[in-house]
């Protein structure tokens, strides 16, 4: 997960898959894994991870960011900021009404969740980049509710690859010719990942994204389009929290076009699809992206309403449930999901393969990730049983609502 630049959606679709928990050739392919992975930084100082895990970005096409001690009124450039002709530089701008939209929901999302844990507090870490942009990452961890969760804003400006333009634009069918594309992004992304075993992760994503080629650039059009999406992971079902999460995600939908929510509802499904599982990673909620067929300014409504709705829809789910008792089996059940959520993330999330290619900033890249996770080989559930419930709601999408 890169906060603020993109995900897509994926290529594969299909509304039904045999219940099957996984296949083989996957078994085969990750016994190699230790029964359990955790990921946490050691120390703020420290040169390496419990983690074992490394990636490399192949080529810096962002430059290195550089920690700041106090947190700017804008990422913008100054240019972004000035009276020029060109509509991105005003200051009521996309640009900048979309940033200072980002600063406010996740001011809103920490304060709320700061809140409900009671005793953990979100560390930040604020960063910016000579050439302009920058981010502030923040994260809670080894809270009383939260085993982690990160809320992360970020401006960037950067030059991307040919290969990293058609991660954040698969639609553009490899058109796209040899050479450096100029890009602007900017947006907010979550991942919450609560201790306990009944309460949901969640994860929300609002993006805006810009290419600054000259119009006359071989194969990288000059455009504009939002993405985003907010979607639950839970390792047990409770219908009527599922329902409660759908039904807040349907009202924002409604308020600007009755067809988005069952459109970006499976596009939500649709995307958050493992491969090599023949599942979903979770619920579902609302997924879209490459959005720029309608007005700007109802686009950017929209994406607003949408991450405005993430504390109604998420945070009565997480009161209800943050301290019901359960076992270590309830345990060891989330922790196998949570692999599934890694496995997503690092194989099919196009946010983090852009993230990577472009070389984006790690930490943020990598927040998304779970404390621990957990791989048995071949675990199979007891038909009927509730993880078996899950698994099948997983394989096979379901209409939460009417």
């Amino acid at each position: 997960m890169l906060p603020a630049i993109l995900s897509s959606p994926s290529s594969s679709s299909t509304s039904t898959f045999p219940l099957r928990y996984s296949s083989p050739s996957s078994l085969t392919n990750l016994s190699s894994l230790p029964l359990t992975i955790g990921c946490r930084r050691t120390s703020k100082k420290s040169t390496h991870n419990n983690c074992s895990i490394r990636v490399q970005a192949s080529s810096r096409m962002i430059e290195k960011e550089t920690p700041e001690t106090e947190r700017p009124h804008t990422f913008l450039r100054e240019s972004d900021e000035g009276s020029s002709g060109d509509e991105s530089s005003k200051p009521n701008s996309v640009r900048a009404r979309f940033e200072k939209m980002i600063r406010e929901v996740q001011d809103s999302v920490c304060a709320a969740l700061e809140d409900v844990d009671g005793g953990g507090k979100f560390k930040e870490d604020v960063w910016s980049r000579p050439g302009g942009g920058g981010g502030i990452s923040r994260v809670l961890q080894d809270g009383d509710v939260f085993e982690k969760a990160g809320v992360n804003v970020s401006v960037v400006y950067g030059v991307m690859p040919p290969e990293a333009y058609r991660a954040a634009r698969p639609v553009d069918n490899g058109n796209t010719k040899p050479g450096p594309i100029p890009f602007f992004a900017a947006g907010v992304s979550s991942v919450i990942h609560p201790k306990n075993p009944f309460a949901p992760t969640v994860h929300f994503n609002y993006r805006y994204f810009e290419t600054d080629a000259p119009k006359d650039t071989p194969g990288a059009p000059r455009q504009w389009w939002f993405g985003g999406g907010t979607d639950l992971t839970p390792a047990y079902i409770f219908e009527e929290d599922v329902k409660h999460f759908h039904s807040v995600q349907k009202g924002a939908c409604d308020k600007f076009d009755a067809s988005f929510y069952p459109r970006f509802k499976k596009w939500c499904d649709d995307y958050f699809y493992i491969k090599h599982r023949d599942e979903r990673r979770g619920l579902g909620g609302i997924f879209f992206d490459d959005l720029n067929d309608y007005d700007q300014e109802m686009l950017l409504s929209f994406s607003t309403e949408c991450a405005n709705s993430v504390i109604p829809a998420y945070i009565p789910i997480i009161e209800k449930r943050k301290d019901t008792p359960f076992t270590n089996e309830h345990k060891a059940w989330q922790q196998l999901r949570r692999g599934r959520y890694v496995e997503f993330n690092l194989v099919y999330d196009r946010g983090t393969t852009f993230g990577l290619k472009t070389g984006g900033r790690i930490e943020s890249i990598l927040v998304s990730l779970p404390l621990s996770a957990r791989w048995e080989y071949d675990h199979q559930p007891v038909e009927g049983s509730e993880e078996w419930k899950l698994l099948d709601a997983c394989i096979n999408p379901k209409e939460w609502i009417c």
